[in-house]
């Protein structure tokens, strides 16, 4: 596999290998001293030793307090890593928890006050006037595309509701999508992080938002995830596949910036109250939202069945996804993770309070969340 180099709008170096590339475009934006912003339980691992060895030449430190569901206190630690190494630049490297933490680090090692003065709908929400660090973000799963993306969700540390900076001036720089860096991911992160990637695609074609740029994306998204994702997950050394699971993730995070929908706010949800992986929540509500959304936009399920490779048509859609979770090993209803009914009156508050509902093919009220988690538990 070669490495191509493009952009939309990042300038993204993809292929095997693209990591190793990372030291000279670094010296030659003329940094330094990076911190590399990862997550406690990649820390640990081989792959991140293995990284460092392609980073002759710098003075390096590792920020390596992430854990969970990002937080808005991981941000602030993360900053002050930053100032401590005298840093001059951030390597994101990790999932999309990581990533998010590692956008926001040098925007609050740069600015005063909490990150969380910084979200989009603070009452009033502070500017980045500053100039930011260089930033260059490493995908290790291919999920939430967060590499690509010009937002950052990060939950408040009380509350554990997501908040977003969006911003297009905390996009990286560059980004190394390399998929050798996702070999090493079990069969269950595998599938969780796919099937984020995958929501993502098809969530965003079906938002009622007008976005034909970003409808074509998703479905080509949507295509490549579904001829990838099983393969990924059942034979983890197959590099074609996992490089098909990167691309899908980062069209799916370029995609939806048209809108995402119900199935989000479910997961956000229940990340905030259950402290599910999004990924796993997303996968564990996509046919119960879908189903209940069919009957707004058929001609669009039918498009998905299409490119999918789904026999039947659009009705046969859901089904399909059904299949397509228990084959890489997602199974159970919301209980069997953890969820119970005690908690649908919380989950219902947060889903409906979500903004990604707004873009959903059928508006949602707390009342459809109701039945929606119902159905799912």
């Amino acid at each position: 596999m070669s490495i191509t180099t493009f952009s939309f709008p990042t300038l993204i170096k993809f292929g095997a290998g693209a990591r190793k590339l990372v030291a000279a475009q670094l010296l030659e934006a003329g940094c330094q001293r990076p911190l590399i912003v990862t997550d406690q339980a990649l820390a640990a691992l081989p792959v991140l030793a293995e990284f460092q060895t392609h980073l002759a030449g710098l003075e390096v430190a590792v920020f390596s307090g992430v854990h969970g569901n990002p937080t808005c206190s991981q941000v602030m630690a993360g900053s002050a890593a930053y100032k401590s190494h005298n840093a001059d630049c951030v390597i994101g490297f990790g999932g999309g928890a990581a990533l998010d933490v590692a956008k926001l680090v040098g925007l609050a090692a740069t600015h005063e006050g909490d990150i969380l003065d910084y979200v989009w709908d603070h009452p009033q929400v502070r500017p980045i006037v500053n100039p930011l660090p260089y930033f260059v973000a490493l995908p290790t799963t291919s999920g939430t595309g967060s590499e690509v993306g010009r937002s950052s969700v990060v939950s408040e540390n009380d509350t554990h509701l997501k908040r977003v900076v969006f911003s297009a001036k905390i996009l990286a720089k560059v980004v190394f999508a390399d998929p050798e860096l996702t070999l090493g991911l079990s069969p269950a992160v595998t599938a969780a992080t796919g099937m984020d990637a995958l929501t993502h695609n098809i969530e965003s074609y079906l938002s009622p938002a007008y976005h034909p740029l970003c409808d074509g994306i998703a479905l080509e998204g949507a295509r490549i995830a579904a001829r990838s994702l099983l393969a990924a997950v059942q034979e983890p050394g197959n590099l074609q596949a996992r490089s098909d699971m990167m691309m899908a993730s980062m069209m799916g995070a370029i995609a939806f910036q048209k809108d995402l929908g119900a199935v989000h706010s479910c997961a956000h949800a229940l990340g905030a109250v259950c402290d599910l992986h999004h990924g796993l929540a997303n996968a564990l509500m996509i046919d119960t939202v879908l189903a209940w959304n069919y009957e707004a936009a058929p001609a669009k399920f039918e498009e998905l069945a299409h490119v999918c490779g789904v026999p039947g048509g659009g009705k046969a859609f859901v089904a399909w996804l059904q299949q397509l979770k228990a084959r890489i090993g997602i199974v159970g209803p919301l209980s069997a993770h953890g969820v119970t009914a005690a908690q649908i009156p919380r989950l219902v508050e947060i889903a409906t309070a979500d903004i990604c509902h707004q873009t959903n093919l059928r508006p949602c009220s707390a009342a459809d969340f109701q039945k929606l988690f119902e159905t799912a538990l």
